[in-house]
């Protein structure tokens, strides 16, 4: 008969406790602790999952010297925005999970692929019936006659149907909702869904079919589940975006087979999700007239570069303490930039509110931004408008100089590229760098004193 039993198991590790404790001793996170009510039933013998072909054969040490050096073959997707994001496309065998919101498009997104790839998919739901899918592929006016859909949690059964039905590519929709028969917990919980992960991987590794997750997400955005699940799938990826902006975002937190750098973006419509080439025309905001608080920035995500635009409100602070508000940015960081300009430059601007926004509902980690938050700041506070042909890429350093960026010559000719006649960067920035490749004036600055005197002056 089986042993039924109670277990605590810390969230972020995995690592079990018989009693609850409120910090763990292994990754010492606090109140990380969940209790499992487990039923472990066969031994280990029993364990081999009805879609496996036991031959006896085990894998033996091999030197490395004997094994084949070669370029990892990838099956490239019809949506150029994916491919970026996994590093050029889909890598045979591997364990992708996709994380988000409730609503924010992962199903959408992984049904659109599935019937768009013209290849043998196999795509599982644990949430929703073959009608509601076919309703949503009708919407999205895609159709592929080799996607197939089984609505199936057992984690053995599905291995099975993915066994004899040889797909290509197999989608779940989604990990916390499958349960595996050789462990009798509820499912969505921590053990669950290590154990299903843990078989979907040998499965994939095994057969060579690559496997995509979704995952839910915690109210503190990160994963649902343990964090031995990050740990266990080949890539990690955060789809992203905000419920009152049509854009998504589709970012990389962890790949084994590319960089962690690149970004995707999205645009939701009734038909689906739309790919967005040139993201630069979209989040540049059309205006009439020149306005004061708005500068354009040249930032890099990845290897894709992007022009976005800042905007800033001073205001003089009528509740006492002055507001620090930003959208986008790092907060610390704004606030660093604008005691940089208080204490160099002599803006009093200890006094006043300031608001900071990222234009498009994005968000921007790349420091090179700085100059242009920085003009935007002092455009608000003296009423002053930055010209509409003029861009920025620069970073700020405590001592207010002008430090260098990287890859500067891809941020110029992304501003040549959509007409801006001007761009200032740094002097450090100008070594090896051919002015003449580009029709757009590149003007120099080592301090942003220099800033105030060209622009604001």
């Amino acid at each position: 008969m089986s042993k039924v039993r109670k277990v605590f198991i810390c969230s972020n590790c995995g690592i079990s406790s018989p009693k609850w404790m409120g910090r763990c001793t292994n990754c010492e996170a606090w109140n990380s602790f969940e209790e499992e009510v487990i039923t472990r039933t066969p031994p280990a013998e029993e364990r081999q999952a009805a879609w496996r072909d036991v031959d006896g054969v085990q894998a033996q040490p091999i030197s490395i010297q004997d094994i084949q050096s070669g370029k990892t073959q990838r099956v490239a997707t019809p949506d150029p925005e994916l491919n970026r994001v996994l590093g050029g496309g889909i890598v045979p065998g591997s364990l992708v999970l996709i994380g988000g919101q409730p609503g924010i498009g992962k199903s959408t997104l992984l049904l659109q692929v599935a019937l768009e790839a013209g290849i043998k998919v196999l795509y599982v739901s644990g949430e929703e019936s073959e009608e509601q899918i076919k309703m949503r592929a009708d919407r999205i006016s895609r159709s592929n006659p080799n996607c197939y859909i089984l609505t199936e949690t057992n984690t053995t059964r599905i291995l099975s149907h993915a066994k004899k039905l040889e797909p290509e590519l197999l989608v779940i929709d989604s990990i916390q909702t499958l349960s595996s028969p050789f462990i009798e917990s509820m499912p969505g919980g921590i053990s669950q869904i290590r154990e299903c992960a843990g078989e979907l991987q040998r499965f994939a590794k095994e057969t060579h079919i690559p496997v995509f997750l979704i995952g839910h997400i915690t109210k503190d955005g990160t994963l649902a589940g343990p964090k031995l699940l990050e740990h266990i799938v080949d890539t990690v990826l955060q789809f992203e975006g905000d419920q009152n902006y049509i854009y998504r975002i589709l970012r990389t937190l962890k790949n084994r087979f590319g960089s962690t750098d690149e970004m995707g973006i999205y645009e939701m419509q009734a038909s689906g999700l739309r790919p967005v080439e040139n993201p630069s025309e979209l989040l540049l905001s059309q205006k009439e007239e020149e306005l004061s608080g708005s500068a354009v920035a040249a930032t890099m995500e990845g290897l894709r570069p992007m022009l976005i635009e800042t905007q800033a409100l001073v205001s003089r602070a009528v509740y006492g303490t002055p507001q620090r508000s930003a959208t986008g940015f790092d907060l610390r960081r704004l606030g660093m930039l604008l005691a940089v300009l208080e204490k160099r430059c002599g803006f009093p601007l200890g006094q006043n509110d300031v608001f900071l926004n990222i234009a498009g509902g994005i968000r921007v980690d790349d420091p090179a931004i700085d100059l242009a938050i920085v003009s935007a700041i002092l455009s608000s506070f003296t009423d002053v408008a930055v010209p509409d042909n003029v861009c920025f890429a620069g970073e700020i350093g405590l001592s207010g100089e002008v430090r260098a960026v990287n890859r500067i010559e891809q941020r110029i000719q992304e501003a040549d590229r959509l007409g801006f006649e001007t761009v200032f960067i740094s002097k450090y920035n100008t070594k090896g760098l051919d002015k003449k490749r580009f029709k757009i004036r590149i003007a120099t600055l080592s301090k942003i004193e220099e800033l105030v005197q060209a622009l604001f002056q």
